[in-house]
């Protein structure tokens, strides 16, 4: 769990019960975008903490066009914010959208919002350039006494910027993805610890690692965890720890001498 500090705490309380009713009112008056951008200018200011006229900017150029708003600290561009509608539901092409001008402007960090729902995504400037949904929230059920929801805007706050918050959370939520976890239950060390329990539990029966790895596979894990780009990434990022350092890894992950004996 992430540190609030007090100062900035009370700011958010404060703050996210003030404008959770004019959000809510907003949406229910199916309020227009340039007036969205309006309050949402204000949440940043007031909320998340950004100097409203040094800091917060609606003319961040991209290609021919600009984004609705974007987060500039000493002449970097930190997020792009882009803004719907209030009443408008966020859809897949206003994701493509948010994320073609974060691709276009060489930006990581991209806000997709209408005031009550808050996408969070980080550009993987690849080939191709994907994007992660790091995490999403709704502005108006939020509960100020909850610690965890009032982390949920604290990632995204000034004071979180210069620790790198958001991006270890991103990490974070990467490991204890059901796709690293799966390739991660997959790898010789575990199969191998498995086998080992397995004798131990039941010494008369006698099965390989091969046979225990099948078993998971097919019959354990479900098909979609071990399977599309998220999964493969995953993957490769095991394998390539496992491939440098097989000594290392092994003692710690239960002090193998050998795997799959």
């Amino acid at each position: 769990m992430t540190t609030v500090p007090a100062k900035v705490q009370s700011r958010l309380i404060s703050g996210l019960k003030k404008f959770q009713s004019i959000v809510k009112a907003a949406k229910a008056k199916d309020i227009n975008e340039s007036d969205t951008v309006i309050i949402i200018t204000d949440i940043l200011a007031e909320i998340f903490g950004y100097d409203k006229f040094s800091e917060i900017t609606s003319e961040q150029a991209v290609k021919k066009t600009f984004c609705d708003l974007a987060i500039k600290i000493d002449n970097k561009v930190r997020f792009i914010i882009e803004v719907k509608a209030a009443g408008l539901d966020l859809k897949e092409d206003h994701i493509s959208q948010a994320v073609n001008y974060g691709a276009n402007s060489g930006v990581e960090w991209i806000i997709l919002t209408n005031g009550s729902v808050w996408k969070v995504f980080k550009i993987i400037f690849g080939k191709p350039i994907s994007q992660e949904l790091v995490y999403d929230f709704d502005f108006t059920q939020l509960n100020a006494k909850k610690a965890s929801d009032i982390e949920l805007l604290f990632y995204v706050c000034k004071e979180s910027l210069g620790k790198s918050l958001l991006e270890d959370f991103h990490i974070q939520k990467q490991v204890l993805s059901r796709f690293f976890l799966g390739q991660l239950i997959l790898t010789e060390p575990i199969i191998d610890s498995i086998r080992k329990l397995m004798k131990k539990v039941v010494p008369e029966v006698k099965v390989n690692c091969d046979e225990i790895k099948q078993v998971i596979e097919l019959e354990v894990l479900k098909r979609e965890v071990l399977e599309g780009k998220v999964s493969d990434e995953a993957k490769k990022k095991i394998n390539k720890v496992l491939k440098s350092k097989p000594k290392d890894t092994a003692a710690k992950l239960g002090n193998h001498n050998s795997v799959c004996e």
